[in-house]
């Protein structure tokens, strides 16, 4: 989360310090961040196909539609996810170094 936090500010509306906060709040750990039932829906149906992909199951697809996620939309997000667990994995395989003026992870 933390080299697409810049990507995750730039998305969001509203003042500076309450995106900051926001921000702040999915980085650490999105369960406390105050988002709407539709993106903690989608931050758990993420999580769940990131870290036991081999655990999803109908349910899971059922509880986005229930928050008004359209099957293209669905396919979306699953493609999206898919794809930065693929290159985030390469990335890591390989030691791909930080760019110049992205901060170290402070954790």
């Amino acid at each position: 989360m933390h080299a697409h936090a810049e990507d995750l500010r730039s998305e969001l509306q509203g003042p500076h310090a309450a995106r900051d906060r926001l921000v702040a709040a999915v980085s650490a750990d999105w369960r406390g961040a105050e988002l709407s039932p539709p993106d903690r829906a989608l931050c758990a149906y993420a999580e769940k196909l990131t870290r036991t992909p081999a655990a999803m199951a109908q349910g899971d697809v059922e509880a986005l539609r229930a928050q008004g996620f359209s099957d293209a939309g669905i396919h979306d997000a699953i493609q999206v996810i898919a794809y930065f667990n693929y290159i985030n994995r390469v990335a890591d395989a390989v030691h791909v170094d930080l760019e110049a003026e992205m901060p170290p992870d402070p954790r």
